[in-house]
């Protein structure tokens, strides 16, 4: 990845998918990484339209999607542990660590956690 990729946390796509402009200028300047744990999430939904999956389909076309790896697992565990954090929360975060890039969510359970692969959107 170079230095200027992204993890997208599910929230900031719905926040985006919904209209927040402010994310735009973020989203645009850089190259936007997904966990394979927020595509799940996103279109597992099951209360999803039509519409709605063809918008959310459309936009991770343009993220690269990473799968879990053993390094991503070590990671996850390690995060449980550490933070007593849920499981897909803890892949995702894992990801940014072993993807060596930040993580951008707006989800209030990484609060208590201080790393530079964090950065937290308040809306």
């Amino acid at each position: 990845m170079n230095g200027n990729s992204l993890l997208i946390d599910t929230n900031i796509i719905l926040y985006f998918l919904g209209g927040d402009d402010t994310l735009v200028p973020l989203l645009q300047e850089n190259d936007r990484v997904v966990s394979i744990i927020t595509e799940v999430e996103l279109l597992g939904y099951s209360g999803l339209s039509e519409k709605e999956q063809t918008s959310t389909e459309a936009f991770l076309n343009t993220c690269s999607i990473i799968n879990i790896t053993t390094d991503i697992k070590q990671k996850a565990i390690k995060i449980c542990r550490t933070y007593n954090m849920k499981l897909p929360d803890a892949f995702i975060m894992a990801t940014a660590l072993s993807m060596d890039v930040p993580l951008l969510t707006a989800d209030k359970d990484f609060q208590g956690i201080k790393d530079d692969h964090l950065i937290l959107y308040k809306k």
